[in-house]
C-alpha cells in the first residue's frame, strides 16, 4: 500500500476518534458517569486527532470554558501543521504522491 494512503487513513480514523471522545465525554458529563480523563483527550489530539477534537469540542459545546482546551487544542494543531509543512516543503526527504 502507498504510505501516503496509510497516513491519510490514520489521520481520518484518529480525528473520528477525537470527535467521538468529545461527544462521549459530554454525554457522560450530563449523566454524571465516569469521564474520559482530560489527559486522554489531549493525547488523542497530540497523536493527530486535533482537528476532530476541536470540531467535537464546539459541536458538542464541551470543554469550551476551559482555557487549556480553547487555547491548547488549536496550539497543538498549529504545531502539527508546522511539522507537516516542514516535512513536505523543507525536509531533505522527498515525498511522492504517486
Amino acid at each position: 500500500m502507498n504510505v501516503i494512503f496509510i497516513l491519510a487513513l490514520y489521520a481520518i480514523i484518529i480525528n473520528i476518534v477525537g470527535f467521538a471522545e468529545m461527544g462521549i465525554d459530554k454525554r457522560r458529563a450530563r449523566k454524571g458517569a465516569y469521564r474520559i480523563p482530560e489527559a486522554n483527550l489531549f493525547l488523542t489530539a497530540l497523536v493527530g486527532g486535533s482537528i476532530g477534537c476541536i470540531i467535537g469540542m464546539y459541536a458538542f459545546r464541551h470543554k469550551t470554558r476551559h482555557r487549556s482546551f480553547v487555547f491548547g487544542m488549536p496550539a497543538i494543531l498549529i504545531v502539527q501543521l508546522a511539522i507537516l509543512g516542514f516535512l513536505i516543503f523543507a525536509a531533505p526527504i522527498r515525498f511522492t504522491f504517486m
